[in-house]
């Protein structure tokens, strides 16, 4: 299936200064495949898994002379490493820490060697060693995002009309309707999707999405200590009902206390299982500047797991998706974040806002704050008709410099004063300009 990772995989190849790269992102988001996928245009790969092959991370223990470790390796994969010709990819670079500070003599001593380094859980890795900082680049990878849904399943003529943020025709509109219900139903993990694909049979990814909920179960003990390891099973089955709410440690089911939750939910942040959506005054960029930590919000990485952990009925999306938006804004309001964090630069972290006016006695909250090419813009999720925007408007009131606000529903395009309302399978219409080429290559 096509991936915007694809692309930005090749243009990573073709660069004539390019750095050791670090692929970052869940795991089964489809890292390795697209590495895998990449290898075809070298003449050789090599792969190590520090997992499957945990003595490899012994070579890396003697010294990091890159003369002498990619011999070694070349010994271990009976093959002789070539720079210019062979992409060594070290996967699951977590368990060999000391390999991730090898990416710097590569990068200085071997600079016409490819080099990927990957790892669901990296972050933790990197708290022991660090980053070699201006050495390596970074990619952070997602679940498919809706148009890859869309090239993944054969539909890719709809993603240069999507685009083109034109009206549609009620017919086109409301088969778009369709498949965006189909991929809330599914997803965007690669294994998820690829089970449609064969299959065209929910239960077949519901099965699928079953699975990887116990593989990231079974990452728990790999970053946590013992006595947190109930914390992190309470939080992980939980934060799916918290979905569109501000989170609190207090609505947690349960005899706990924050002080035994909050790093635990920093655990599943740094695995990338779970983002955190931060309240940001919205005054400006950047929106990290005006934040208040207490006040965050919490999405799953991807919709399709936070479902089948609600042990929702998949069958509503295909039968009737329309109606079962309505009903299900808490899901809507999720893929817009997932969708959000797909379309931006993937070189760094994208971090997640919200706003909500600091007095006790409103109510008014708007569910993201993005960053588009420097200017704030307010977003609103209506899974309905969504003809309140109460706070929409009190932000645009309170915020001057804001030239608009966007509200992403199931109703068409349409514009009204200060308010761009655009369908929810839009949400690529916000796409940082760096995509374009990306994004075309799914077409």
């Amino acid at each position: 299936m096509k991936r915007l990772i694809d692309w930005q995989l090749r243009s990573w190849k073709n660069t004539p200064k390019r750095k050791p790269l670090v692929l970052r992102g869940a795991r089964q988001v489809g890292k390795t495949y697209a590495v895998r996928e990449l290898s075809k245009q070298f003449e050789s790969m090599i792969e190590v898994n520090f997992e499957l092959v945990p003595e490899a991370k012994t070579i890396f223990e003697q010294d990091l002379q890159p003369e002498r470790i990619l011999w070694e390796l070349g010994l271990l994969a009976k093959t002789t490493i070539i720079p210019g010709k062979t992409l060594l990819f070290l996967d699951e670079v977590q368990a060999a820490p000391q390999a991730v500070l090898a990416l710097r003599y590569f990068y200085e001593l071997v600079p016409e060697l490819h080099v990927i380094a990957a790892g669901s859980l990296l972050d933790f890795a990197l708290e022991k060693v660090g980053m070699p900082v201006g050495r390596v680049s970074m990619q952070y990878v997602y679940p498919l995002s809706f148009l890859e849904f869309l090239a993944a399943t054969g539909q890719s003529h709809f993603i240069e009309a999507i685009l083109s943020g034109k009206s549609f025709s009620e017919v086109i509109h409301n088969k778009l309707l369709d498949v965006l219900g189909h991929y809330l139903a599914i997803g965007g993990l690669p294994e998820a999707v690829a089970a449609w694909v064969a299959t065209k049979d929910p239960r077949a990814s519901y099965e699928v999405q079953k699975e990887l909920i116990e593989t990231y179960r079974q990452d728990f003990p790999k970053y946590a200590k013992k006595h947190q390891l109930p914390y992190l099973e309470t939080l992980f089955n939980q934060i799916p009902y918290f979905l569109g709410e501000q989170f609190k440690y207090s609505s947690v089911h349960g005899e706990f206390k924050k002080r035994e939750l909050a790093p635990c939910l920093d655990l599943l942040r740094r695995a990338n299982v779970i983002h955190q959506i931060t309240h940001s005054a919205g005054n400006g960029v950047p929106l990290g500047a005006e934040v208040n930590l207490e006040w965050f919000k919490i999405i799953f990485l991807d919709v399709g797991i936070s479902q089948a952990l609600l042990g929702l009925d998949l069958a509503a999306w295909f039968l009737n998706p329309d109606k079962d938006l309505i009903n299900r804004g808490m899901i809507a309001e999720a893929f817009v974040g997932q969708e959000l964090l797909s379309y931006a630069i993937p070189k760094w972290k994208t971090d997640l806002y919200f706003w909500k006016r600091q007095v006790q006695s409103s109510l008014a909250e708007v569910d993201y704050l993005y960053d588009h090419q420097g200017v704030v813009v307010p977003i609103e999720v209506k899974s309905g008709h969504g003809s309140t925007l109460r706070s929409m408007h009190q932000f645009l009131d309170e915020h001057p410099k804001c030239p608009q606000g966007i509200r992403f529903w199931s109703q068409n395009y349409s514009k009204m004063d200060k308010i761009d309302s655009r369908p929810l399978y839009a949400v690529a219409t916000l796409a940082h300009p760096d995509l374009k080429e990306a994004i075309e290559s799914l077409i």
